[in-house]
C-alpha cells in the first residue's frame, strides 16, 4: 500500500460540479493499493499515518503528529501510485489491485482512521475526481507498506 502524505491548509475534492470532500488543516492522503495487499498493510498505515511528525510544535520542529495537531485527512483513492513506468512511456498498472479488494481496503484504512477520533472525508471510489489543496510546507510524504512488511 502506499500513501502520498500532503499537509495543507485547506483541501478538497470535486465530482464533476459536487463537492464530496473538504477539509481545513491536516492532510491530504492518495491511497494506492496494490494487488499483494493485506489487511497487514491497512493496520501498517492506520497507526503509521497518525503518527507521522510533520506538524510544527511551538519552537518550530516538525514534532507533532495529525493526532496532536488536531488535524483532518482528506482521503483520496489513486490506483495510479502503481504505475510502472520503467522501459515505457505509458504506465502499466498491473500491480495495482482490482477495484473490489482496493475499495475494501481503502474503506478499512478509513474507518481505521475515525476510530482514532480524526475527522476523515473522503473522494468517491472509481470516479474522476478533481483534487484542489494548499500544500502547506510544501512537505510531501512518500510512505509504502512494502519496504516494512
Amino acid at each position: 500500500m502506499r500513501c502520498v502524505v500532503q499537509k495543507v491548509t485547506e483541501a478538497r475534492v470535486t465530482v464533476g460540479e459536487e463537492t464530496v470532500g473538504r477539509i481545513g488543516k491536516g492532510y491530504v492522503v492518495l491511497i494506492g493499493v496494490r494487488d499483494t495487499d493485506t489487511d497487514a498493510d491497512v493496520r501498517y498505515m492506520a497507526e503509521k499515518v497518525p503518527t507521522l511528525r510533520i506538524f510544527e510544535d511551538d519552537e518550530g520542529r516538525m514534532n507533532r503528529s495529525i493526532l496532536d495537531a488536531g488535524g483532518e485527512i482528506l482521503a483520496v483513492s489513486q490506483f495510479t501510485l502503481y504505475g510502472d513506468t520503467r522501459g515505457q512511456r505509458r504506465p502499466g498498472f498491473t500491480r495495482a489491485a482490482r477495484p473490489e479488494q482496493a475499495e475494501r481496503l481503502y474503506e478499512e484504512l478509513v474507518a481505521a482512521w475515525r476510530e482514532k477520533g480524526i475527522h476523515v472525508e473522503t473522494g468517491r471510489f472509481r470516479t474522476e475526481m478533481m483534487v484542489s489543496l494548499v500544500n502547506d510546507g510544501p512537505c510531501t510524504i512518500l510512505m509504502d507498506s512494502e519496504k516494512t512488511i
